[in-house]
């Protein structure tokens, strides 16, 4: 069986990229101007919670990518 790219295995979350693409998606249509004032409020509120997931991706990302790097200078090193 393929692992699923359109989720995280640990957290069960979908990716970064599917959530930038619905965010990307989201403020399009916002954007549009042809919604109305209750979903406008909505999809804002569903742009936030995306953005923050995402935020908190490449948070995650570049803490990872620090611990990698500091492995790979403290390898050199020993």
């Amino acid at each position: 069986m393929s692992a699923d790219k359109k989720t995280s295995p640990a957290s069960g979350k979908e990716s970064f990229e599917v959530e930038m693409a619905k965010l990307e998606k989201l403020v399009d249509s916002l954007e549009s101007g042809t919604v109305s004032l209750d979903e406008l409020v909505a999809k804002y509120e569903e742009g936030m919670r995306l953005l923050k997931s995402c935020q908190s991706s490449l948070q995650a990302a570049e803490l990872r990518i620090e611990q990698l790097g500091k492995k790979s200078a403290d390898s050199e090193q020993g």
